[in-house]
């Protein structure tokens, strides 16, 4: 299992995609566990407070480990705001945990789904969200990631590729 973690708009999904078209294109099997898509099927009962959270993680944790299982690599893309929850997967499942690391500026700049405009409006705004991991509820560090993708200035392609590289080490042992 490997499990990219970052903020909102990192690029997790997309790195986890283009990891996944580029196994399937030397036949490899993968698939992506995104968190966003998850949060509207299984996880739709759940909000984000931080137990709310970390169930969502244990439930993506559960369906990527079955179909590890199965010979499937898979890819979890989701925030994953706890740094022990993430140990407690490594030590459970063998994740192994990617740091899509990306500066807040560029974050703000990207704000693909609008998420940061909302999360920095003023208090009293009626459409202020205050639950975006990073800027208004927690989002720890990862301390003990296995490896860190810098977003903020590398292409998608070389973020890609370097991701790529690191999951081929691993399926090759």
């Amino acid at each position: 299992m490997i499990l990219l973690t970052g903020l909102s708009g990192a690029g997790k999904s997309t790195l986890a995609e283009g990891l996944q078209l580029k196994l399937n294109e030397i036949h490899i099997t993968a698939e992506v566990i995104d968190g966003d898509k998850y949060r509207k099927t299984i996880s739709k009962d759940l909000g984000f407070s931080a137990v709310d959270r970390r169930e969502n993680i244990q439930r993506l944790a559960k369906i990527a480990e079955e179909k590890s299982r199965q010979g499937i690599v898979t890819i979890v893309a989701a925030i994953n705001p706890f740094e022990n929850l993430r140990i407690e997967l490594a030590q459970k499942y063998g994740a192994k945990i990617i740091w899509v690391r990306c500066n807040l500026s560029t974050l703000i700049t990207r704000d693909t789904k609008g998420l940061y405009h909302k999360a920095l409006l003023p208090e009293n705004h009626p459409d202020k969200i205050w639950n975006l991991s990073g800027v208004n509820d927690p989002y720890e560090i990862p301390v003990r990631a296995d490896l860190i993708i810098d977003t903020n200035e590398a292409t998608i392609e070389n973020s890609t590729q370097q991701l790529l590289t690191y999951a081929l080490s691993l399926i090759q042992k």
